[in-house]
């Protein structure tokens, strides 16, 4: 059985709606004031270039299962050739014990992996302010 590689395209900049998404996740994660700054900072941060297992590990999450409704539906939206939106990242600190943070993308990132481990995914990361360490 002969297979088509598929590969993922990538809208420029991530969608508007992600961002409140981001704020919804990171509230579980740190203070309305923090998440606020974080939510601006990302919203101006340029974009970044990693591997989908890469991200995983840094975030110390498990891929989820192909079949999972989410991952499904940007596996769909792969296989017909819609832009999937970049993720957005908190960088850990290994000095803290603190892993990175897929503020927003998570099954983005999964889909990915299942295309290819090292499928280059674009991404926004900041970095924790200084105020909030």
């Amino acid at each position: 059985m002969v297979t088509k590689t598929l590969s993922v395209k990538w809208a420029d900049a991530p969608a508007q709606h992600d961002y409140p998404a981001a704020a919804s996740f990171l509230r579980l994660m740190a203070a309305p004031a923090q998440v606020e700054i974080l939510t601006a900072l990302l919203s101006r941060a340029p974009t970044v270039q990693q591997h989908a297992k890469d991200i995983l590990r840094a975030a110390r999450l498990a891929l989820l299962p192909a079949d999972d409704p989410e991952v499904g539906r940007d596996l769909k939206n792969v296989a017909k050739g819609n832009a999937l939106s970049p993720i957005l990242l908190v960088r850990g600190d290994l000095g803290q014990g603190r892993d990175l943070q897929i503020a927003d993308g998570y099954h983005r990132v999964c889909a990915s992996y299942h295309l290819g481990e090292d499928t280059e995914i674009p991404c926004r990361l900041v970095d924790l302010p200084a105020i909030a360490a």
